[in-house]
């Protein structure tokens, strides 16, 4: 650049610097993962939220070969791993598993969201498709749901359920609400806390997570008598749902997401995408989903967060109908 005046040196130097931007990118992306990956959940060791989210990270591990962290931040019905995780980085290490649809419901389930969750993260892929479950003790005399609405009209306010997560609080008020069901609700800190007074007797039913309803189911502690999705499973062909079984117009189905906060940069979001939609592919993968009443759910992207953003606004409505008051 001998013969070039200060000017022009400038104006080359403008351009090699952009040009160095714009190839930056790219590298960076093909050298991720660089580090430990951390997985964030916001409930306990041992909890179906804790189960799912260390399969996977197992998973991630062998496809990555990086360490994959698992954190668990545990409080706030999953509010505290929310706020975690969309203050992370935005670089593809920190990842919020959780119910996508419990983080839309976050936004109207609380007085005082932590976040924004709509602006805050961004759903690289989803994992599955679930729905919560009606329960009840196994030694019970109700064998549908028609049977416990009918004794549960009768006992009035008399009557009290569980639970445990954003989903089936709204499951329970929505299933008061169509069949005119008064029970009193009780709310624990995770499911498994409310099975001894399930079997006591001191409890009637329960509307909690496919994952502790099914083991429990297995082990003869519960029975389930219908789930909360539009549309029956393939995981549980043979559950009906709520709508079969008196109460018309629930369509609940919980999903599972990888959320990354927002800015995280679209090559590294398209790469974890693409390991997701890997794992998903995977025969142990169906079968390890399946055994907890879940269908693999493959989305782009671009269909995910777009599925993100109508389950917010359904939630508004659902909260609206079941008449809860955010807490």
């Amino acid at each position: 650049m001998r013969g070039l005046d200060c000017r022009s040196r400038g104006a080359v130097s403008v351009l090699l610097v952009a040009a160095a931007l714009v190839f930056a990118s790219p590298v960076n992306a093909q050298q991720y993962p660089s580090q430990d990956i951390h997985f964030v959940t916001g409930f306990p060791p041992g909890s179906g939220a804790d189960v799912i989210t260390r399969f996977f990270a197992e998973k991630m591990r062998v496809l990555t070969g990086r360490q994959v962290i698992v954190e668990n931040r545990v409080g706030a019905a999953g509010g505290i791993a929310i706020e975690y995780a969309s203050k992370a980085k935005p670089d593809g290490y920190t990842i919020l598993l959780n119910a996508g649809s419990a983080t839309a419901a976050s936004m109207h389930l609380l007085k005082k969201p932590p976040v924004d969750a709509t602006k805050a993260f961004e759903i690289a892929g989803t994992i599955n498709r679930q729905a919560f479950m009606l329960v009840v003790d196994a030694k019970s005399p109700y064998k549908t749901a028609q049977e416990l609405t009918a004794a549960m009209k009768a006992k009035g306010d008399k009557a009290s359920y569980a639970v445990a997560a954003p989903s089936g609080i709204v499951m329970g008020e929505m299933y008061k609400a169509i069949t005119g069901v008064s029970a009193v609700q009780v709310l624990y800190k995770d499911a498994a806390g409310s099975l001894n007074e399930i079997l006591d007797g001191k409890i009637d039913y329960a509307t909690h997570d496919p994952v502790f309803s099914l083991a429990q189911q297995r082990e003869g502690r519960l029975r389930i008598l219908a789930h909360s999705s539009g549309q029956r499973l393939q995981a549980i062909p043979d559950v009906p749902t709520m709508a079969e079984s008196g109460v018309p117009g629930m369509d609940l189905t919980s999903w599972w997401a990888y959320h990354v906060p927002a800015g995280t940069p679209k090559p590294v979001i398209d790469q974890l995408n693409k390991w997701l939609n890997t794992i998903l592919a995977m025969d142990d993968t169906r079968k390890f989903l399946n055994q907890f009443g879940g269908d693999p759910y493959i989305n782009t992207p671009e269909a995910a967060q777009a599925l993100f953003l109508k389950d917010e606004k359904n939630w508004a409505q659902y909260v609206n109908i079941a008449k809860i008051e955010p807490q």
